[in-house]
């Protein structure tokens, strides 16, 4: 049985503006797609973090409803 890949790395570079571009394969991976909002997470020593800003929504959302559920009871 052949184990799925979790662990990548891609190479990229940042224009005159700051702009950069996610690699194909990055996006294929991630399931980013055209006009998708992203955060990025930040720590000095640690880097940077990118992610679907609607997947840390609706985690979001989950920690609040389920503080409301425990409130409620």
């Amino acid at each position: 049985m052949e184990k799925e890949q979790d662990k990548f790395i891609w190479t990229t570079k940042i224009t005159s503006k700051g702009q950069i571009v996610i690699p194909k394969q990055a996006r294929e991976v991630f399931g980013f797609h055209d006009g998708d909002t992203l955060i990025l997470l930040g720590d000095k020593s640690k880097g940077i973090a990118i992610a679907k800003y609607d997947d840390y929504l609706k985690f979001a959302e989950a920690i609040f409803q389920a503080k409301n559920d425990d409130q409620d009871r």
